[in-house]
């Protein structure tokens, strides 16, 4: 089956795809590192640019493609951001429409932040999404997922809109037709067992931010939310998933990881002192943070966001960072283009459906 990639990035979406048995004819990004990774990875046929100039190529394959997928920019919709309505980047989601217009594919999938699926504040936007797509004939609905349901050891929770060009008066159960393909992942510390200790081998590529205890910490009730560490980098929790890995990595943005609870099965110092400060201790008693707390590798990024293990970035560090933390994870994009593709062979979405008059489902 053929697909068109938009805002493909370092190609995430795109491995899943691959790996689902979608044959990539043209892909996007505006990233000139990222199209570079994205060559070396996966192809040449990524076109790097302005997608709203670019998209004029795409009448070439007005109805020969099955699926058109990608993810928008998301920083005007993240609640990580300002949740400006007018930043001109929220745009995109519309750049994406207009492509799914102009290929009029089979299906199409768009990935966005949590928030544009669940926010009352972005439900006029929903609402005009959806509309859209119905008004250009697709079945269509949207799903917020979490990572760690689909192979990710990461807390990530991400929107997908997902549309089928068919009677567009029905509503799919989104939710129902992924529970096959929904897989429990594994730790993060099952998942670096696969690589060597930080500075050698296979986990060479070491962030050398110093790590300095904030003085006024922002407490909550996990030793993993908050922030007890100056910059945005927050501790990663060893034997469970990590939280989502920000595009802002780099510095003292990258997560935090203890050398001694992992490779050593020492008792977390995090959570030690969490809780002494919970209970009343001041940051001032504790000197520093311990030299065996560091930064997460480039290396470990990587293959907790699922890429391959010899998976080739280009650029700066600071660059493969962002590329990393932009991706939408492997396995995820997998689990969602499997669905899409088994649903495209065997065309069976009256299994799946709400049944209901047409009206918008909105997540809680």
């Amino acid at each position: 089956m053929k697909a068109i990639s938009l805002f493909s990035g370092a190609g995430g979406l795109d491995v899943g795809f691959k790996k689902a048995g979608f044959d990539i004819l043209w892909a996007n990004d505006f990233d000139k590192n990222a199209c570079e990774t994205y060559k070396k990875n996966i192809g040449n046929h990524i076109h790097c640019g302005d997608i709203a100039v670019l998209k004029e190529q795409l009448y070439q394959y007005t109805n020969e493609i099955d699926v058109v997928f990608g993810g928008p920019p998301c920083q005007g919709f993240s609640v990580a951001g300002k949740m400006n309505p007018d930043d001109p980047r929220s745009e995109h989601i519309w750049n994406f429409a207009k492509v799914v217009d102009i290929v009029n594919p089979k299906a199409f999938v768009m990935e966005n932040v949590k928030a544009l699926g669940a926010l009352s504040k972005w439900e006029p936007i929903r609402t005009e999404l959806l509309k859209h797509f119905r008004d250009s004939g697709y079945a269509v609905n949207f799903v917020v997922l979490n990572a760690t349901d689909f192979d990710v050891p990461q807390a990530r929770e991400r929107v997908f809109f997902i549309g089928f060009k068919t009677n567009s008066v029905i509503i799919p159960d989104l939710e129902k037709m992924l529970i096959p393909y929904k897989k429990k992942a594994q730790t993060v510390r099952e998942t670096l067992a696969k690589l060597d200790k930080a500075g050698s081998g296979n986990n060479s590529s070491i962030c050398k931010a110093k790590i300095t205890l904030t003085p006024r910490p922002v407490l909550r009730k996990s030793p993993y939310a908050g922030m007890l560490f100056n910059g945005a980098g927050r501790p990663v929790k060893i034997d469970g998933y990590c939280a989502t890995l920000p595009a802002s990595m780099g510095g003292n943005k990258t997560p935090i990881i203890d050398e001694e609870e992992l490779y050593f099965n020492k008792p977390s110092w995090v959570e030690s002192y969490h809780s002494n400060i919970m209970n009343g201790a001041s940051p001032s008693e504790f000197k520093e943070a311990p030299k065996t707390l560091r930064r997460l590798t480039v290396e470990e990024c990587s293959i907790l966001q699922t890429f391959p293990q010899d998976y080739r970035f280009h650029g700066s560090q600071c660059s493969i960072f962002k590329q990393i933390g932009n991706a939408v994870p492997c396995n995820l994009g997998y689990s969602v283009s499997k669905m899409v593709m088994d649903y495209l062979m065997h065309e069976q979405l009256d299994n799946f459906i709400i049944k209901m008059p047409y009206q918008l489902k909105i997540a809680q």
